[in-house]
């Protein structure tokens, strides 16, 4: 009996290690790195990389054009007598005044050139998130409105990064399905600040994921990131804003 109650512990102790060694290894496999990767193969369905995508947002039209990884970003304004045509590529900015190309101080070129790519950013995302100056980290998971969601860290290196390469961004992407239905950030420019949106209004076009967001503040600068999603909770956010995409129309390359 004895050799018995020996043999039942030894039995226990082995499948105990065995789950532990599996669900350590379960828990390096799961890494930021993979979840952005499973959410962008969910929004993109592989036609984020060969596709024209254009849209209206606050009385402008943005367009981008990526192919075998050349980009072409623009943006149109139009006012009561010329029309503003700015285009961000690979190979810099430029800006058209009724078709002229005109000369942009260099100074005057970057903020143009950010305004520009951080509207396509924010219409598109998750794509975007693999940028080589860009670093993910899992900070592990949480629940809103009854969901869990994997917590991801973003920040990017000053190195291809661009002018605000010391923003911080945290995005929310669903446990199961993969979306990215929450994201907050803190930027320096203007100021500073710090916002956090939901996403509402999704729907697909031609196989990619589009969102609007509630774009809310909280009342303290201090308040870390990760923490906006508890506070969302409660109802302690202020809504700011409304973030709307319009007239999506996309065409796959």
């Amino acid at each position: 009996m004895k050799y018995l109650i020996i043999l039942f512990s030894s039995i226990l102790l082995f499948l105990s290690c065995v789950e532990n060694k599996d669900a350590k290894t379960k828990k390096q496999d799961l890494n930021a790195q993979l979840i952005v990767d499973k959410a962008i193969d969910i929004s993109c369905q592989g036609n984020c990389d060969q596709a024209t995508i254009k849209f209206t947002f606050r009385d402008r039209i943005y367009k981008s054009k990526r192919y075998n990884g050349d980009f072409l970003l623009e943006r149109f304004k139009n006012d009561s007598l010329d029309v503003i045509h700015d285009v961000l590529s690979n190979s810099g900015l430029k800006r058209y005044k009724n078709d002229s190309l005109i000369v942009v101080p260099d100074s005057i070129a970057i903020n143009i050139g950010d305004g520009v790519n951080s509207v396509h950013y924010f219409a598109q995302l998750p794509y975007g998130l693999n940028s080589s100056a860009v670093h993910k980290k899992l900070l592990g998971e949480d629940i809103i409105k009854e969901q869990t969601y994997y917590e991801i860290e973003v920040t990017f290196s000053e190195e291809g990064g661009g002018t605000d390469y010391d923003d911080r961004f945290v995005y929310w992407i669903h446990k199961e399905n993969f979306s990215l239905d929450y994201l907050a950030y803190k930027y320096a420019t203007n100021g500073g600040g710090i916002r956090f949106r939901e996403a509402y209004n999704i729907r697909t076009v031609e196989g990619i994921r589009f969102v609007d967001y509630n774009n809310f503040k909280p009342l303290s600068l201090e308040i870390k990131l990760e923490d906006l999603d508890k506070l969302f909770e409660k109802g302690e956010l202020n809504l700011l804003s409304k973030i709307e995409t319009e007239n999506v129309e996309v065409e796959i390359l």
